[in-house]
């Protein structure tokens, strides 16, 4: 296939995995996010990437630099521009959080699939030590 077609609303609903990736380019990324009730992507930059999500299920709190925070839902959008601190939590104590993320440009290897986050940090402290 050319690009990536398909139903984004069931693949992100359906994925009980930390980070897949469904598509990599040349100039963005899709991937598809299950944060487990209460857990968090963790405070990360990207200094080159600009990042869009939509929440499919359930409430994440962005917090922006440290400072800035929304409570985002169900069919919400936010936009991360290249340079922000951030870091989103699923602000639910008994709903996954389930999410997709467009990077530009690309952020992580074609085909990652992260179960876990544990798993994630594992492989991404792994790439930083090569």
């Amino acid at each position: 296939m050319t690009g990536w077609v398909g139903s984004i609303e069931s693949e992100t609903l359906e994925n009980a995995y930390f980070r897949r990736v469904l598509f990599t380019g040349k100039h963005a990324q899709l991937v598809v996010m299950c944060l487990q009730p209460g857990e968090q992507i963790g405070k990360e930059v990207h200094p080159n990437v600009d990042q869009f999500f939509r929440i499919e299920q359930g409430e994440a709190k962005f917090v922006f630099n440290e400072t800035e925070e929304h409570l985002v839902r169900n069919a919400d959008a936010v936009v991360v521009p290249a340079g922000t601190h951030h870091n989103v939590i699923n602000a639910s104590k008994t709903t996954p959080l389930k999410l997709y993320t467009i990077y530009s440009p690309p952020n992580h290897p074609d085909g990652t699939v992260h179960k876990t986050k544990s798993e994630a940090e594992a492989a991404e402290a792994a790439e930083h030590h090569r």
